[in-house]
């Protein structure tokens, strides 16, 4: 048996530098749907069990080998009352030393941000946390704070009805995730101090940001706080909010509140640049505050997902201080023809990252698909983890993905060379001095 890492989720210099590396310790991470086993809004269903469920079908697993099995999970520290969370924190990581099975981390303030009706609720006064001065907090359609959204829209298979989005350069809402990190992050990195020398291994990594973009996970309709009173089934229909039109993406154009508060611009068009630099600037505040918390540069990872065509929203990834993480659906089955990864794999000091979120959209009975995408996203050139997204769908009675997965495991580890990358200069991207 080969050594390779795989963990359950519950989320280079200059150009050509990443060379076929020897083979180290990597991570292949399975996500759990959000809540349904690990609920961070239920600290009881943080068992050992709930490790091992997974752990048990790849049965040679160890935290020390080159590719090892573990359990992860989201923890959205503003949806949920945070001694709760913390509760739920807590008992993940003593779970892993009890199971041996290695976590992954993801602390999410953005998708998810419901029990804090103090940060968002601007209109209601009926309501709790009603305050007008959270106008500042949330995303807007246009440029002045009479365009501040009371509804938006997600749609990750189905369209639904969600929060605004909060204003990710309000100081209200930036000092809102830095309480909460301060609370949670010392404990993972507390816990990963004390890890012997030998278990250090039950530590994937803490992921900050989630598909972070503005308008990517989060768009509004036009007119749309007009149908807040409305019935549901009038709202316009949903679609994906990833495509070629990398400013509205396909919908109402928002981000005027961020773009503002970050000083970029106050009228006029917004740019793709203006919406990358505001994405750049989050995870860049993220990376900084739990870096300062504890959490080593080669544990702590960004996530960006950008459309198939490579756009800028990639390089937003990119910081001095931690690892950066990608989202893939385009790619799956070669990754490296990603042209925003390559592009970013070949900036000066990236030489290590993840692809946080992963899938290949075939389904789960084509067996030697599954083989090759898993097989080339493991050994990509300088990957230190990948995560499918999610277990649920992988395991199932006709799902070959199991068995495909083991037998990468079997196989081990064989490093690809970084390809050439012949696009535009990557002088022209965004300095990293972390600053």
């Amino acid at each position: 048996m080969k050594r390779i890492i795989i963990t359950i989720l519950c989320g280079m210099v200059g150009a050509g530098s990443v060379a076929a590396e020897p083979p180290g310790q990597r991570s292949l991470v399975f996500m759990r749907t959000h809540g349904k086993v690990l609920n961070e809004g239920n600290p009881a269903t943080f068992t050992t069990d709930a490790l091992k469920d997974i752990a048990r079908h790849f049965p040679e697993y160890s935290h020390t080998n080159e590719i090892s099995v573990g359990v992860g999970c989201i923890f959205s520290y503003l949806h949920h009352d945070l001694d709760t969370v913390e509760e739920s924190l807590k008992r993940f990581l003593k779970a892993s030393e009890k199971a041996n099975v290695p976590v992954w981390i993801k602390l999410d303030g953005e998708q998810w941000w419901e029990n804090r009706p103090d940060l968002w609720n601007w209109w209601d006064p009926t309501k709790p946390g009603y305050d007008p001065a959270n106008v500042k907090n949330v995303e807007r359609s246009h440029w002045s704070e009479e365009y501040a959204l009371k509804i938006a829209w997600r749609d990750w298979g189905r369209q639904i009805r969600i929060l605004p989005p909060p204003n990710l350069m309000s100081p209200t809402y930036r000092e809102a995730c830095h309480g909460a990190m301060d609370r949670l992050v010392p404990i993972v990195a507390d816990w990963y101090n004390r890890l012997p020398r030998q278990k250090k291994g039950l530590f994937v990594g803490l992921n900050v940001g989630w598909e972070s973009g503005v308008g990517t996970s989060s768009y509004y309709h036009p007119n749309g706080n007009e149908l807040l009173g409305q019935p549901e089934a009038n709202d316009p229909p949903g679609g994906s909010t990833v495509n070629l039109d990398v400013l509205s993406r396909g919908h109402q154009q928002i981000g005027y509140a961020a773009v503002s508060s970050a000083g970029l611009r106050s009228s006029g068009d917004i740019t793709e640049d203006d919406l990358v630099e505001v994405i750049r600037l989050h995870l860049l505040d993220l990376s900084k505050k739990a870096r300062e918390l504890g959490i080593p540069k080669d544990k702590l990872y960004t996530h960006t997902f950008g459309n198939e065509k490579g756009e800028k929203l990639y390089d937003a990834a990119v910081n001095d201080l931690a690892l950066p993480g990608w989202s893939e659906y385009w790619n799956s089955t070669d990754i490296m023809k990603n042209k925003g990864v390559l592009r970013n794999l070949h900036r000066p000091g990236v030489r290590q990252w993840g692809s946080v979120e992963w899938l290949l959209l075939y389904p789960v009975e084509k067996g030697q698909l599954w083989y090759t995408a898993i097989k080339n996203t493991i050994n990509a050139p300088g990957l230190n983890m990948m995560c499918i997204y999610n277990w649920e769908i992988v395991d199932t009675p006709s799902s070959e993905v199991i068995r495909m997965t083991n037998k990468v495991l079997d196989e081990g580890l064989s490093p690809q060379e970084l390809p050439e990358w012949t696009g535009a200069p990557i002088s022209s991207l965004y300095d990293m001095d972390g600053e």
